[in-house]
């Protein structure tokens, strides 16, 4: 059994890392992981964005995924918000594409053209 203090101390360092995840100047990196989104791989491209913010130690990124983007044809979908931006909807993600928009979105600060919901041509 565990003393008040450290029950205590467990209890704020539990709302510490809440804090850190509401915090409103922090990269958000959002995949869409519902039915359609899982069946076109988007859990390998969360665990590749989790695996290269943890590698880099980028404090500043939180990786979180949500349901349905509304997009299934386009799946995998990563959404990129960053403070004082708009959003960048990155479309028909892969792992690989994944490490290199940590590399060159998040690290470098510049968007990955090619993989956004922009150069989308319809057939």
């Amino acid at each position: 059994m565990k003393s008040i203090e450290e029950l205590n101390k467990i209890r704020q360092e539990a709302l510490a890392k809440m804090n850190l995840r509401t915090d409103e100047e922090r990269i958000r990196i959002v995949v869409g992981m519902a039915t359609c989104g899982i069946s076109a791989g988007a859990r390998p491209v969360l665990t590749a964005f989790l695996e290269e913010v943890s590698k880099r130690k980028l404090e500043n990124v939180v990786v979180s995924q949500t349901g349905c983007i509304g997009l299934c044809k386009l799946e995998p979908i990563v959404e990129v918000y960053e403070p004082g931006k708009e959003k960048v909807t990155y479309i028909e993600m892969t792992p690989e594409k994944a490490r290199r928009v940590v590399a060159q979105h998040i690290v470098n600060g510049n968007v990955v053209n090619e993989y956004t919901i922009g150069s989308y041509k319809s057939e």
